[in-house]
């Protein structure tokens, strides 16, 4: 779709595809997780903006994931990925604990967090202050694309065909997947 009349501030979208505004809008979303405001001033998140086969390459391991446990909503978000424009992950890679010895991660300190490990779909323990880090991340890059009238919403599913697919250095890590159509592909949820 050459020459869309999509309106964003600050962007002159005049000549561009729906692709490329959508991708344009994904860029200013990985500023606003990298610069959202992180604890101790200390950066652990990672953020990437996905190439069109990797995009395709989530969806379908979503479809995939779908099968293998029998969980249906793996099969319409990774409906949802291959429909999309775009998707942006966000994830929180390994860390220590901050040092607060808070007990929030459900250890007595940030000393036995550090002595502790697990994997699953993601890999843990990971320290609370540093999940709010990746929360607030989240919503700053949510946030552009709302304010650039971009269709999106966060989703842990793709964070888990992310780290099976070797996308994402990250501990744990989730997906924004970005649409610009008549009518929001993310909306209408409970029907699928």
């Amino acid at each position: 779709m050459a020459g869309i009349s999509y309106k964003s501030p600050g962007i002159d979208t005049r000549g561009m595809s729906v692709k490329d505004a959508v991708n344009t809008v994904g860029g200013l979303m990985e500023i606003s997780a990298r610069t959202a405001p992180k604890a101790a001033g200390q950066d652990f998140i990672e953020v990437k903006l996905v190439d069109e086969s990797e995009r395709v390459a989530l969806g379908t391991d979503m479809i995939q994931v779908s099968k293998e446990r029998a969980i249906p909503g793996f099969e319409r978000d990774g409906q949802n990925v291959l429909d999309s424009d775009a998707v942006l992950l966000i994830g929180l890679l390994p860390h220590k604990g901050i040092g607060l010895d808070c007990g929030a991660c459900g250890f007595a300190g940030c000393e036995e967090f550090n002595s502790r490990s697990h994997s699953g779909d993601f890999e843990g323990p990971s320290c609370a202050i540093r999940l709010l880090d990746l929360g607030i991340a989240l919503g700053s890059a949510a946030k552009t694309a709302m304010e650039h009238n971009v269709d999106n919403r966060i989703m842990y599913r793709i964070g888990v065909s992310a780290k099976r697919l070797g996308m994402a250095k990250s501990r744990l890590v989730h997906g924004i997947p970005l649409s610009v159509k008549g009518k929001n592909i993310f909306f209408d949820r409970s029907k699928k």
